[in-house]
């Protein structure tokens, strides 16, 4: 299989990271299959990618249900046959409070799509690429800084994306034998619009508010392109791609 034949499923390709590294790789040559719950934005970047002479496939897919992931993968199934790459990136963050006043919704809702979805994907994911011919593939989820060190008052999402740790941990040894490769990005400070908020103040581990620097989110998605290029018998276990000034290294 030629590198341009390859196949990859980037979650939550709407918006931010994930469209940034789904137009990555499509212009890489991938067939790009664009996952996310906002149907007309999906569509709208399939339909650019189609008159770039590029291939991609816009579905509609809430990662926190079982059945609307298993439709995605049936879908995969049926269109390409196979599934090279997966990038596990869509989730959500809860509001910024103490655990005392985050219902038990808002902990849920951040469990299910963050932590859950991200199963749901990677068992869809294990099951093709152990049947496929060839087998195998990669599994490359986004971590987060905080799958290291929390933000203040983030308890759901950073339980969460410490829990990513130990999923790509199991999902790296259980592929073994199934030529399944898996690995993990942290991002500090992507410039999304999600992240944006940062350079004009965010609560520090201190007490004070500041501002943070950004970096350009086209570095996170040349990382992840990185990871997904190299051969199967090579693999990145875990990456950190930050904005150089954010405080991460160093007494918070």
């Amino acid at each position: 299989m030629t590198k341009q034949a390859k196949v990859a499923l980037v979650t939550g390709a709407a918006r931010g990271i994930g469209k940034a590294v789904a137009q990555a790789m499509l212009a890489d040559g991938y067939q790009v299959v664009l996952a996310g719950r906002t149907a007309e934005t999906l569509e709208a970047l399939a339909a650019q990618a189609t008159a770039a002479g590029q291939t991609a496939l816009a579905v509609q897919c809430d990662v926190s249900d079982a059945a609307s992931v298993d439709a995605l993968f049936g879908k995969i199934r049926e269109r390409f046959g196979r599934l090279d790459v997966l990038f596990n990136n869509a989730g959500i963050n809860a509001p910024g409070v103490s655990i005392d006043e985050l219902s038990v919704e808002q902990w849920k809702a951040v469990v299910d799509t963050n932590l859950t979805g991200a199963f749901l994907c990677a068992r869809g994911a294990f099951a093709l690429m152990k049947s496929q011919d060839p087998r195998g593939g990669r599994i490359i989820n986004n971590g987060s800084i905080s799958a290291h060190a929390p933000r203040p008052n983030s308890v759901a999402y950073t339980a969460t994306k410490h829990a990513i740790t130990g999923l790509t941990k199991s999902l790296s040894l259980d592929g073994r034998p199934w030529d399944i490769a898996c690995g993990q990005i942290d991002i500090g400070n992507a410039g999304t619009d999600m992240a944006n908020r940062m350079a004009r103040g965010v609560p520090q581990a201190n007490g004070e508010i500041r501002p943070e620097p950004l970096m350009d989110v086209a570095h996170v998605a040349s990382s992840v392109l990185h990871m997904a290029n190299l051969p199967l018998e090579t693999n990145v276990q875990f990456m950190t791609v930050m904005a150089t000034k954010m405080p991460f290294v160093g007494r918070g």
